[in-house]
């Protein structure tokens, strides 16, 4: 495997890592070939430079790589815990940091990490924050101060991650898929977004929404209300919420998010948060 101006020349073809590593993930003594530890590496590789992604849209739905997921599992299976410097930072652990950020266009402030493994492309900006091992960040996004992108998360271009953001991560079961935040998209300071959650383009989320698969979000702007799961309408304009639940003991008012507008189409998509929940009537 070579490495050349950021651009992996592959050793094995996409079609050869897949069945190396598929062979692999069933047979682990397999991880003692050198050939199935090259393609390991190889397919990380790809991961860090761009060439491969775990998901991506193929113009109708969102397609999971499940054999890449894979790869990584065996890449920590492969590796041993050390010594690695960042500066005068001193740390213990299995997988580096990036580092080769010259000539990529991206800023990294301090302390923030992106791990090797993952892909931040030109006009990304990491504050201190963490991106994950298989996370893809799209063209000119931020990733705010405390915010995490967890393992094999899709974060598209132009998008916003306030500080103290949550993005779960999934490398088990492979096949599962990883949260996807969808191009121009604005995610509010202290939002969680886990277990597969695709947040549509240019959607808003006003600060603390919680999103799991199971969380109602719930379309109150019509007469009658809409409930949605594990999806985010692109456009919309979402604020945490609360419905009640009867239990054995009572009823209580439990979590969901409420979609309150769309973004018209007038709407810059780099406003600023509050004034997207200002045309809604919702800022403070």
């Amino acid at each position: 495997m070579r490495q050349r101006a950021n651009q992996v020349v592959m050793a094995y073809d996409v079609m050869t890592l897949e069945l190396l590593v598929r062979s692999a993930f069933t047979e682990r003594d397999r991880l003692a070939h050198d050939d199935v530890r090259a393609g390991v590496e190889q397919v990380i590789a790809g991961l860090d430079s761009g060439d491969l992604r775990v998901a991506e849209f193929d113009g109708n739905a969102w397609v999971v790589h499940d054999w890449l997921q894979q790869a990584i599992l065996l890449y920590f299976a492969m590796r041993e815990a050390g010594p690695l410097e960042a500066g005068p930072l001193r740390f213990w652990d299995k997988i580096p940091a990036k580092t080769s950020w010259h000539g990529t266009g991206v800023r990294v402030v301090p302390p923030g990490v992106a791990r090797y493994g993952s892909y931040l492309a030109p006009g990304v900006i990491v504050m201190p924050a963490f991106v994950n091992i298989g996370a893809r960040v799209g063209e000119g996004s931020m990733i705010d101060t405390w915010a995490t992108v967890g393992s094999c998360a899709q974060i598209g271009a132009g998008v916003h991650i306030s500080g103290g953001v949550g993005i779960g991560g999934v490398l088990e079961p492979p096949s599962a898929r990883p949260v996807i935040v969808e191009d121009g998209a604005f995610i509010g300071s202290r939002c969680i977004i886990v277990e597969g959650v695709i947040v549509e383009r240019e959607a808003v989320l006003g600060a603390g929404v919680v999103l799991t698969a199971s969380t109602p979000i719930v379309d109150v702007t019509g007469s009658q209300p809409h409930t949605l799961r594990g999806r985010v309408p692109k456009r919309a304009v979402v604020i945490p919420g609360m419905q009640p639940k009867q239990f054995a003991a009572g009823t209580y008012a439990t979590p969901c998010a409420l979609i309150v507008g769309r973004r018209s189409e007038s709407t810059d998509r780099k406003t600023s948060l509050n004034a997207v929940l200002r045309e809604h009537g919702l800022a403070t």
